[in-house]
């Protein structure tokens, strides 16, 4: 095992499989259920804003993004919105909570390869459920040393877990689409932070790149991160 980097961490959503599109896919539903009495893009504005506002009491996921649709067509509509609105809205979301499993190019082949060498971890945050359930029907269950499903990603949860489960963050590495979670919350810590790229990305995880990359890294794709594991040593 190596010396210097002991332990791998991996983002689910959007890392491993994909999960970002099927947001997408029910907010243009949305914006079509409510077309006659807000215009998209304000009504995409006021959505995000009860996003943010929502996260302290609901949490990540779909079970928060769907109160949040349905808070966001009451306030808009002035109370007026139709019950029949309501309810395509509640199946958009259960419909989001059983949407089918489909892993990121390279993703199998990756976790394996790190499996390997490296302790792995799977740390991710949203609905305890939901994420249960993507982690049992993506497969990659078994590889994992240790999964971790948090309410939200801060220095201090990746020192906890990277202590309960390797030798630390200084001697770990996450692996991630979110440049917030995955990466800059990770490097504060004292780990490593490996931002590979979606292309749809959530506005509340967007975030600039950290100055100091000494521990940064961006990635085209998870079929890289061995040879950089590698080079890292």
């Amino acid at each position: 095992m190596s010396q210097k980097l002991t332990t791998v961490g991996f983002d689910a959503d959007d890392t491993l499989w994909h999960n970002e599109r099927f947001f997408q896919l029910t907010q243009a539903h949305f914006a079509g259920l409510l077309a006659d009495f807000a215009e998209a893009d304000h009504l995409m504005e006021r959505l995000l804003a009860a996003e943010r506002r929502n996260i302290r009491h609901y949490g990540y996921g779909v079970k928060g993004f769907t109160l949040s649709m349905i808070e966001t067509a009451i306030e808009v509509t002035d109370d007026r919105v139709p019950a029949a609105v309501i309810r395509q809205l509640i199946e958009a979301g259960q419909e989001m909570l059983a949407h089918p499993i489909e892993l990121m190019p390279h993703a199998r082949a990756t976790v394996e390869a790190m499996a390997q060498t490296h302790r792995v971890l799977l740390i991710t945050k949203g609905d305890l459920i939901d994420q249960e359930r993507k982690l049992a029907q993506s497969g990659l269950g078994d590889l994992f040393h240790g999964v971790e499903i948090v309410s939200e990603k801060t220095a201090r949860t990746y020192q906890t877990v990277f202590s309960r489960h390797g030798d630390g963050a200084g001697r770990s590495m996450m692996v991630g689409n979110s440049m917030r979670s995955d990466v800059l919350a990770p490097i504060e810590a004292g780990a490593w932070g490996v931002f590979v790229p979606h292309g749809l990305e959530w506005e509340i995880e967007k975030a600039d790149p950290p100055q100091d990359r000494s521990r940064y890294h961006s990635l085209p794709d998870l079929g890289a991160l061995a040879d950089l594991v590698v080079t890292i040593g």
